[in-house]
């Protein structure tokens, strides 16, 4: 009966995952638009707050602050349900085209549905920045932490450790002022030390167990190896699916080829890498989170085990990526929210709130350059296209008549017609 009140809620993430295009920052601007315009889950002040102590930690930042988002309404059961009904179509779609590698070349996979996805998710981010600016940047330190923020992010987008800086840095700039005072009577969160003592033990059992197995050649150690490689990626990565990339590819495709692993002879995980790179192109344009190509990564490595064996390399990957962005957030925001109870931690927010809308911005920035620097100088009509579809995914979201569901499946039309 607890869960029957829950039902809507739960059709509305389900719906957020097989709808929210455009990785972490266009998830943000979809969640605000449906949890916070549309459903009223949160306010928009809450969702600023869990997408900004999210980026503080490494894992998923988007399924993490959907997580949050369940943990809210119904504590750690629905929160765990939120983020299995969140990361199962993703990791589904991505767990097939593993098995459909083996009968399809990559010249088989038709695009043309995607091709306006990327500057939809664009004119999503836009459209949460242009929201959320309102509420967090109000007088002159924000919109200094704000500007410097969006400088910071276009230019070092793709470094991992820029946004939990930026955070840091922010938080400590508006200590400065004694304007703020934290409300001290707020109840504190019981504290569940369980969930970082599990992240913890599997974390240092799997690297043990997995180099055991490796060593002694157990029968099951490609099982073995592909949890802790998932899971050390889930636990590590800050900066989400564009941090991690690189670090699968070398775990996957460089390694096996290495001249150490060559003469050593050891049978480890691999893949191609036309593979990889398909997989990773892949990810991008389907709906959900970008962590599910463990599900991808875990089918191709261990396809050689047969059909069964595959089938659970996709479980197994899935699983092991996600699992640690779990258990970090769902122990260490009770630490937050009772840390918010101390005047060095409260004032911290208001800085907070504004970096996030500077990293928004320069994100935002920095996806639309190219477009616009070949639509400006070189009018290709394709880059015109995607302009005009930036500008009217906002116009349409600012209207908030037409729900964004129909918005990505408008684009979906549009491609599949125009190509």
């Amino acid at each position: 009966m607890i869960l029957l009140r829950h039902i809507p809620f739960l059709r509305a993430v389900l719906w957020h995952s097989i709808t929210a295009f455009g990785g972490p920052q266009g998830h943000m601007g979809m969640m605000m638009k449906t949890f916070v315009h549309q459903r009223r889950d949160v306010t928009e002040s809450e969702l600023m707050e869990y997408n900004a102590f999210c980026q503080l930690l490494p894992g998923a930042s988007s399924t993490q602050t959907l997580t949050l988002i369940g943990y809210k309404r119904g504590g750690i059961p629905l929160a765990i349900l939120t983020l299995l009904i969140w990361i199962t179509p993703a990791c589904t779609l991505m767990g097939g085209l593993s098995f459909l590698m083996g009968y399809f070349d990559e010249r088989s996979i038709r695009p043309d549905f995607f091709s306006f996805i990327q500057p939809m998710a664009i004119g999503f981010i836009a459209y949460s920045t242009y929201r959320i600016f309102g509420l967090a940047v109000h007088n002159t330190i924000t919109r200094v932490i704000m500007a410097l923020a969006s400088l910071a992010t276009f230019i070092l987008f793709k470094t991992p450790w820029i946004f939990p800086a930026l955070i840091i840095a922010a938080g400590i700039a508006t200590n400065f002022s004694d304007k703020r005072i934290p409300d001290k009577n707020q109840p504190r969160k019981k504290i569940k030390w369980g969930n970082i003592l599990i992240f913890f033990v599997l974390f240092g059992t799997a690297g043990y167990i997995s180099e055991t197995a490796t060593r002694q050649n157990w029968e099951n150690r490609k099982a073995i190896n592909l949890f802790e490689n998932a899971y050390r990626f889930g636990s590590l990565v800050f900066g989400g699916g564009d941090v991690m990339m690189p670090l699968m590819y070398e775990q996957y495709v460089t390694r096996p080829e290495s001249k150490r692993i060559k003469e050593t002879g050891r049978d480890v995980l691999k893949m191609s890498k036309e593979d990889f790179l398909t997989g990773s192109g892949m990810v991008r344009a389907i709906p959900g989170p970008v962590f599910s190509i463990g599900a991808f990564t875990g089918g191709m490595v261990l396809k050689e085990e047969g059909a069964w064996g595959q089938l659970m390399g996709c479980i197994i990957g899935a699983i092991a990526i996600f699992l640690p962005s779990a258990l970090l957030v769902l122990f260490f925001f009770p630490v937050w929210h009772n840390l918010k109870r101390y005047v060095v931690i409260f004032r911290s927010l208001e800085g907070i709130n504004a970096a996030v809308v500077g990293i928004m911005a320069g994100a935002t920035f920095y996806l639309m350059k190219d477009t616009f620097l070949i639509a400006l100088f070189e009018g290709r009509y394709v880059a015109i296209l995607d302009v005009l579809i930036i500008a009217l995914t906002f116009f349409l979201l600012q209207l908030k008549r037409i729900p964004a569901p129909l918005i990505v499946l408008g684009c979906l039309l549009l491609g599949y017609l125009l190509h």
